[in-house]
């Protein structure tokens, strides 16, 4: 692992509590407790607008990735501004990490974020637009999620087909094996059934761990595949 805590501090007087992003529950949890990491693989899971994508953006901002998305040599290509939490984001790091963190030349990682994975991509040398968006992703996963470092995507589901999120998660466990650490927020029951992840679930309680079987996202799924009909007719009547 590299990092074993997040954490952040704003000054009172530069923080309102009703505007965003200290609004949002999860980001009031990650200030007051801050967010420990006890597995090499942490999934985020909560309903959109839960928070899980400003949390994963500013973990990855705070370790010097670009927040457009792409590896840590390609920091603020986009020159898009750190955001509020991003610039405030700060880490206790495990031992396998205390290098990394402290140098930042010898920081490595990835960024991955859907909506902005094919121009990333393509700035990091791939081809994606000669190949299927999914195809773009595990082009990324192939040849960048390789080397110790910290690892962060937001819902790399929205591209990838079953057996292609089955191929990401054998991408992942041997990155971990080589010494990454990966952050992932995610909708997919597939990817937070990895062994040994953990699981931290978003939203207005703010942020707790949880067990794969405990998710709702699992409950529904499963009663979903089970009888399409009883939740259609709730759309559809």
């Amino acid at each position: 692992m590299i990092i074993e805590r997040a954490y952040a501090h704003v000054d009172s007087d530069a923080r309102e509590e009703e505007k965003w992003p200290w609004s949002v529950p999860c980001v009031r949890g990650l200030l007051a407790d801050g967010l420990r990491f006890t597995a090499p693989v942490t999934f985020l899971v909560g309903e959109n607008g839960s928070g899980k994508s400003t949390l994963v953006e500013a973990l990855a901002e705070g370790f010097g990735l670009d927040p457009y998305g792409g590896s840590h040599d390609w920091q603020y290509a986009s020159h898009r501004p750190k955001s509020a939490l991003g610039e405030r984001i700060r880490f206790d790091a495990a031992p396998r990490g205390r290098r990394m963190l402290g140098s930042w030349s010898a920081r490595k990682g990835f960024f991955l974020r859907a909506e902005t994975a094919l121009d990333a991509l393509h700035r990091e040398g791939f081809t994606p637009h000669a190949v299927s968006h999914g195809e773009g992703f595990l082009a990324a996963f192939r040849g960048k999620f390789l080397q110790p470092g910290l690892y962060v995507m937001d819902e790399p589901e929205a591209a990838l087909s079953f057996t292609s999120c089955l191929e990401l998660l054998g991408h992942v466990h041997e990155l971990v094996k080589n010494g990454g650490q990966v952050i992932c927020a995610t909708h997919s029951p597939l990817l937070t059934a990895l062994p040994g992840a953990e699981i931290v679930e978003v939203g207005e309680h703010g942020m707790r761990r949880v067990e794969w079987s405990e998710l709702a996202l699992v409950d529904h799924w499963r009663r979903y595949l089970a009888d399409p009909r009883s939740y259609l007719r709730h759309v559809l009547e």
